[in-house]
């Protein structure tokens, strides 16, 4: 993936497992400014809303001794249904509003399950990928970033 810079008509989703932010660039490499065309939003339920349970407990036939398992994390399923429904609707979006660049700026872990759930025809849309959180940060900081990061 090449520096591009913030280009004109560049499209930029900055996500979290709970927040997505789509964004197109209507300036220039010189004046970007980024309008938003979406927003999603995901409220995670409580813990306990989401399930209890105790960890699991293995045997070990051999000399009978058991040991706890690690419980499934039940928050991190969440933010992986919600990165692949953000997936899914950035695919119909691209389609809809002919994307042709896009970059994508999430923490490394939202990324990595993002990247599992693109298709193939957004992949190839991709200019760049940061690993960075910016969705708490106003669009005018995420432009001030995006430029810094994306320089030539």
């Amino acid at each position: 993936m090449t520096k591009i810079g913030l280009i004109n008509n560049l499209w930029v989703l900055v996500c979290d497992g709970r927040r997505a932010v789509l964004f197109q660039n209507v300036g220039d490499r010189v004046y970007p400014k980024l309008e938003t065309r979406e927003t999603l939003q995901h409220d995670a339920p409580k813990t306990s809303d989401l399930g209890t349970d105790e960890p699991g407990r293995l045997f070990s036939p051999a000399d009978g001794r058991r040991s706890a398992t690690e419980p499934t994390d039940l928050h991190w399923q969440e933010e992986q249904r919600f990165l692949t429904s953000v997936a899914r609707q950035l695919d119909h979006y691209a389609t809809d509003h002919h994307i042709k660049d896009l970059v994508i700026a999430a923490p490394p872990r939202a990324l990595g399950a993002l990247r599992e759930a693109l298709s193939h025809q957004l992949r190839a849309l991709i200019r760049a990928e940061l690993d960075k959180d910016y969705v708490a940060l106003p669009a005018y900081e995420i432009e001030k970033h995006l430029a810094k990061a994306l320089a030539a």
